[in-house]
């Protein structure tokens, strides 16, 4: 698994300490839906976290863009328990079926990672923008720093930060399956044979 690197960290870091400035983060919402850096406003913000650096700092705007709408009307951030956009997906479907109908919700949702697994680049921001609006509804956290290398990474040969997604939420599925303990698995076994 790859994990974000110190930038990404100091950025999200940058990200929290405006959490409380509500006009940053309305200007980092006026992002959503528009080309990274359209929004000229929002480099007051950005841009002085990565000025001079000469590497791809579009998937800035976009963190930045989502970490606002994440974020609206909350003033404090804690930091994810999730590795990955993947692992966040699938603690979305465990929180959904508390109430029953599983496999509804947990086909829902694997649809969308699917269609966001296989989208080109330049449909990720809208994309992004839907999943991360699901998982503020749920007040699901979502690993920012991570994010941020994943859009950086997304266009790799080796699709690592795809697999990387699909292995989160699918792997704890497969695990939810299985019985929990060896005495659990036991208790099973005996049940069937009592009669």
């Amino acid at each position: 698994m790859r994990t974000p690197d110190h930038k990404a960290e100091e950025f999200v870091e940058w990200l929290g300490r405006l959490l409380n400035d509500r006009a940053a983060m309305a200007t980092l919402r006026r992002g959503l839906g528009k080309p990274p850096g359209a929004v000229y406003e929002m480099d007051r913000y950005v841009l002085k976290f990565i000025s001079g650096q000469t590497a791809n700092y579009e998937p800035y705007y976009l963190v930045a863009s989502l970490f606002a709408l994440w974020h609206q009307g909350r003033e404090s951030t804690a930091p994810s328990p999730h590795s990955n956009l993947g692992a966040s997906l699938r603690a979305l479907v465990d929180k959904e079926a508390e109430d029953g109908a599983r496999e509804a919700v947990e086909k829902r949702i694997e649809r969308r990672l699917v269609a966001l697994l296989n989208c080109h680049r330049d449909d990720l921001p809208d994309r992004l923008r839907h999943i991360v609006s699901l998982l503020r509804s749920e007040d699901i956290p979502i690993n920012w720093a991570q994010l941020l290398k994943d859009i950086h990474d997304w266009d790799r040969e080796s699709r690592s930060v795809q697999r990387d997604w699909s292995r989160a939420f699918w792997t704890r599925a497969a695990a939810g399956d299985r019985p929990a303990t060896i005495d659990n698995e036991r208790e099973e076994k005996e049940g069937t044979n009592d009669y």
